[in-house]
């Protein structure tokens, strides 16, 4: 029997193609001769895939003009701000009657007992987690992500959100820094790589980086790469050990082989596909990765300048005003990338914690709430508002927050605290059941 995850990983399976499949406890009559329309984009797959999986449930799929409609899907990844333009009119006025159900993606898959799709997501790392398991900055896996060294499996609200494969990649990164090797050495011969050998989708995986202290020696086949792209042949083979870790390769090697120096402060980078590549926006990202934050806040500053509102821009100007110790200016900016982009919710939970940290309590609340409101599987805006409920001593609410935080990220490096603080707080129910009755 073919479940909806070996769908979704199957990528030679055609689109067209009827499934069939079954959920833990489903009632496999629930949709039988029922019309569905699809609306939005989809989370889980895409709406062909979705379909095929109603058809196997016996449903009907139809376009949402059908007067025989019963049922209404909207994707998971559409905002509730966009949800009324999704609908046409006559479906709007038919939901109102009472006529057609409108249901959300999560709730479908949820009465069908396909759990396992949205967990599958839910697997996925945003970069604070990643830079948490890590022990590394946020911005330091922006760095990474901008320079193409690990890329997003999808974003959704300009969230991205980082697989297994990438956050193996990024742990390897980590783990050569952390060894003492330097982080511009490796970056950036990573990023030559991608830029010479554009068929390397993931060169920490296709190639041998050999590393030893600050130099970085990177080996494909029977021979070492040179910075323009040449192959040279090592005939004399390269006398390298391993101690035990896959992840980490030490080399040592005659000082005739290729070795990889630090490169200048100044280095270039990848702009993500959803900024405008300009001079200005260059000369920032350069100033930030090479330490002159105030340099780069200028920088972001004559962009503003030059284009007005700009989410990504004041965005990124928030964090380095965050990082600078301006947590009053960053707060503004923050407020900036949330009024420009009202659906950017890593700007609200940035603009949550700002406000925490500026004791202007009640906003915060309303930022957390906010993130949560446009995108309630954000992990995230779960834990933070977990932690200010119990601070306020709403531990009620809080509970249910940290319990939905587990549910989204038990793998999290959060998660442990989550479950610490919901076995404190039942022990001290306990406690307080057992002192009245006694």
């Amino acid at each position: 029997m073919t479940s909806p995850t070996d769908y979704l990983e199957n990528g030679e399976q055609d689109e067209g193609e009827s499934i069939v499949v079954e959920g833990d406890g489903a009632d496999l009559d629930l949709l039988a001769g029922r019309r569905i329309a699809l609306v939005g984009r989809f989370g889980g797959m895409n709406q062909k895939q979705a379909a095929n999986v109603l058809r196997s449930y016996n449903a009907v799929v139809v376009d949402q003009d059908d007067l025989m409609l019963n049922w209404i899907v909207i994707g998971a990844e559409e905002s509730p701000l966009a949800e009324a333009e999704l609908l046409n009119a006559r479906v709007r006025d038919a939901a109102a009657r009472g006529e057609v159900e409108v249901v959300h993606e999560s709730e479908l898959w949820q009465r069908l007992g396909l759990v396992d799709i949205e967990q599958a997501i839910r697997r996925y790392y945003t970069p604070a987690m990643l830079a948490h398991l890590l022990n590394v900055s946020v911005h330091v896996i922006r760095r990474w992500q901008r320079r193409g060294l690990i890329t997003p499996v999808r974003t959704l609200h300009r969230l991205p959100y980082f697989d297994f494969q990438e956050i193996a990649t990024a742990r390897r990164l980590a783990q050569w820094i952390a060894s003492g090797a330097s982080p511009k050495a490796i970056e950036q011969r990573l990023v030559d790589l991608v830029e010479v050998l554009p068929h390397l989708q993931r060169p920490l995986d296709q190639l041998s980086i050999l590393v030893e202290g600050s130099q970085v020696f990177l080996r494909q086949g029977e021979g070492l790469l040179e910075p323009n792209g040449q192959l040279r042949f090592d005939f004399d083979s390269l006398d390298h050990t391993t101690d035990g870790d896959d992840d980490q390769e030490i080399a040592s090697a005659r000082p005739s082989l290729s070795i990889f120096e630090e490169p200048p402060d100044i280095v270039p980078f990848r702009i993500p596909t959803d900024l405008h590549a300009d001079d200005l926006l260059d000369a920032a990202f350069e100033a930030e990765e090479s330490g002159d934050l105030g340099l780069a806040i200028d920088y972001c500053h004559a962009i503003l300048a030059r284009d007005g509102p700009r989410p990504d821009v004041d965005f990124q100007l928030g964090e380095l005003l965050y990082r600078s110790g301006e947590i009053v200016a960053a707060r503004e900016r923050f407020y900036s990338a949330t009024e420009a982009d009202p659906e950017f919710v890593e700007a609200r939970m940035g603009l949550g914690c700002v406000l925490q940290e500026t004791s202007q309590i009640d906003l915060a609340l309303a930022a957390f709430r906010g993130a949560l409101a446009l995108h309630e599987d954000y992990s995230e805006a779960h834990y933070h508002l977990a932690n200010l409920l119990d601070e306020l001593g709403q531990e009620e609410e809080g509970r249910h927050h940290w319990d939905r935080f587990l549910q989204l990220a038990p793998d999290s490096p959060w998660a442990r605290q989550a479950m610490e603080r919901l076995l404190q707080q039942e022990a001290e129910n306990l406690d307080d059941s057992d002192s009245k009755n006694t």
